[in-house]
């Protein structure tokens, strides 16, 4: 199965990521969200996100251009007709992802691939609402996409051998090493990192430490790059409970509840960097 078009659905922080990555190995990305406003983020953050190689000279300025030439950008789902990938990057929310991947099938050519970046939820319940079921797969993404080497692979029930090789390659030609998780709750990453967030916002909630106590300790005694608590800011809070919810209700153990200051937090807007407040504060962008 040869991949040289791809379709990116949703511009945000994944979506544009993803474009970029796609772009930079060679393919031609149309890269597609609901309104102008969501198109004109997703290409300056691309654009931004390209100055900042050619400035630490990982790139010149004509491949940075090449590569931001070969993403088209729009607000028509219809545009990903003749996409040979298509890969949805929108929130982690069951029912939206069923409505796009529903369009999705209407929408794409006989023959073509359709992927979830879904970091959590079913890939084989995704697949049921279309009438492809054997050409969807799970592509997950790590965040920021154009610098993270990970792409996790989920096959759904049906997904067949051949668009299960086909996406790997094509991960590969990113120059992404990929892994294969199974089709349950949170796949390999979320299901180890996500009960680790929620317990470091258990733990604050509890008083056994500050912030600032619970990230440096957790850095300076396990040797990882950022806290637990910066982290879940990085990826947004909203985004961890979602995770976390599904984890509960899929595998049904008390342990995946969902902090309750994580909830509280949610509830209150504080969403981590991109709503400028999460469990640090961030001042706003001049």
């Amino acid at each position: 199965m040869n991949i040289s078009r791809i379709g990116v659905v949703g511009a945000g922080q994944m979506g544009n990521g993803i474009a970029q990555t796609a772009a930079a190995a060679g393919f031609s990305v149309t890269c597609s969200d609901i309104n102008e406003a969501a198109i004109a983020r997703g290409r300056s953050t691309v654009a931004g996100s390209l100055a900042r190689l050619v400035k630490k000279g990982a790139l010149t300025i004509e491949s940075a251009d090449a590569i931001a030439a070969k993403i088209a950008w729009t607000t028509a789902l219809d545009a990903h007709a003749d996409a040979d990938l298509i890969v949805e990057a929108a929130s982690e929310n069951v029912d939206l992802k069923l409505r796009i991947f529903a369009e999705l099938d209407r929408v794409a050519k006989p023959g073509a691939i359709l992927a979830s970046n879904t970091s959590s939820i079913s890939i084989t319940k995704i697949a049921s609402s279309t009438k492809r079921p054997e050409s969807v797969v799970g592509m997950h993404f790590m965040n920021p996409v154009p610098l993270m080497q990970l792409v996790e692979l989920i096959r759904g029930m049906q997904t067949t051998d051949e668009v299960y090789a086909a996406v790997k390659a094509c991960a590969e030609t990113m120059g992404k090493t990929t892994v294969l998780g199974r089709d349950m709750p949170g796949f390999i990453v979320n299901r180890v990192l996500m009960p680790y967030i929620n317990e470091a916002a258990q733990a604050l909630f509890e008083g056994i430490g500050t912030v600032e106590d619970i990230d440096i300790a957790m850095k300076l005694g396990t040797n990882v790059p950022m806290g637990p608590l910066t982290l879940a800011d990085f990826i947004g809070l909203d985004t961890c409970l979602a995770i976390m919810e599904v984890l509960h209700s899929g595998l049904g153990d008390s342990k995946y509840r969902p902090s309750p200051l994580l909830r509280k937090y949610v509830e209150a807007g504080w969403l981590g960097r991109k709503s400028g407040r999460g469990f640090y504060a961030y001042p706003a962008k001049a």
